[in-house]
């Protein structure tokens, strides 16, 4: 009885406090870790949504079938005795994604830390400035701004007018080409530099100016004081934009699916991750595998994210001699 009685002490003090928490807890278990348990349970099953009666648990058949190219398979037996032919479009996917990863992160971060630099400068209208280079964030996952993009470099899009009228002659299809369709999309990332931008801007302002000047009169140079004072002091921004911005890349879907033609443009050199995995739940109808896939791919990201904390211990500076 006096625990009974504790228990309901406790949530009559408490009870504004789970009031106001109750959207955010509905909103938890119901739009996220529900959804998250139930496609953990698809991922062991062949749910076909147009057939959901026929569904059966086949284990790890979605996990094998994602990776059996890998090791050379075309096709294998199924654990309910099925022929189970193995995606040969899954590794593809996979390394078109990484690419992007691995090229559009970088170049990003880069791009707005230069950006977030000279915004730091007492220009006039700098306000105005940082405004406008902000933008393309806002619009940068829009459709409107992916189908425009492909107008762009289109064969006779507006780049090549624009590089024709200064001379230069054979251009190709951006989007069309497997050898450049890639590199739109890295671009498109990149002019979507404005997040990252404000962060580093805001961790510059917290540089004290005494350290610059400290510097000056040791006789440092602008570079030496960028690589010497600016990036180790600046190093826990940059931790966390890399940390965002990564997670970020590997759920692009927009931009891929409207630039590459909803297919993973030619020769799938646009194939992105997020994309196959929507072909293979909403255009095949395989939501098992598609679930499969969404969880690797949450082990990636996971995998990756942790890969970039234990490098920080070495990169990382938080002041106090750390």
């Amino acid at each position: 009885m006096r625990n009974t009685s504790g228990i309901a002490k406790f949530f009559r003090r408490n009870a504004v406090a789970y009031m106001f928490l109750a959207p955010w807890l509905i909103g938890l278990l119901g739009l996220t870790l529900y959804p998250m348990v139930y496609s953990l349970v698809l991922s062991f099953t062949n749910y076909d949504f147009t057939a959901p009666n026929s569904t059966q648990f086949i284990g790890i058949d979605n996990y094998a079938k994602m990776f059996g190219s890998a090791f050379g398979m075309d096709q294998f037996t199924g654990s309910n005795g099925e022929i189970v032919r193995v995606d040969p479009y899954y590794m593809k996917s996979l390394s078109v994604t990484f690419s992007y990863v691995f090229t559009a992160v970088p170049l990003k971060l880069i791009f707005a830390l230069a950006v977030a630099i000279l915004m730091n400068q007492k220009l006039r209208g700098v306000s105005f400035y940082r405004v406008v280079y902000y933008i393309p964030t806002l619009l940068g996952g829009s459709i409107a701004i992916a189908v425009l993009w492909r107008k762009l470099f289109e064969k006779n899009g507006l780049v090549n007018l624009a590089l024709a009228t200064i001379g230069f002659t054979n251009l190709p299809g951006w989007i069309t080409n497997p050898d450049y369709a890639l590199g739109t999309l890295v671009l498109l990332s990149v002019w979507q530099f404005g997040s990252p931008m404000i962060i580093f801007l805001a961790g510059l302002k917290q540089i004290p100016q005494e350290y610059y000047d400290a510097a000056s009169v040791d006789g440092a140079n602008s570079l030496q004081q960028f690589l010497f004072i600016t990036i180790p002091l600046l190093s826990p921004v940059i931790l966390f934009n890399l940390v965002i911005q990564l997670i970020s890349a590997f759920q692009v879907f927009t931009q891929a699916y409207i630039i590459g033609g909803g297919k993973g443009g030619v020769l799938n050199s646009t194939l992105f991750y997020t994309l196959h995995l929507y072909i293979q739940g909403w255009a095949y109808h395989e939501l098992g595998y598609a679930s499969a896939m969404a969880w690797v791919l949450l082990i990636i990201i996971g995998a990756l994210t942790v890969l970039v904390f234990r490098s920080s211990r070495g990169w990382v500076s938080y002041g106090a001699g750390e």
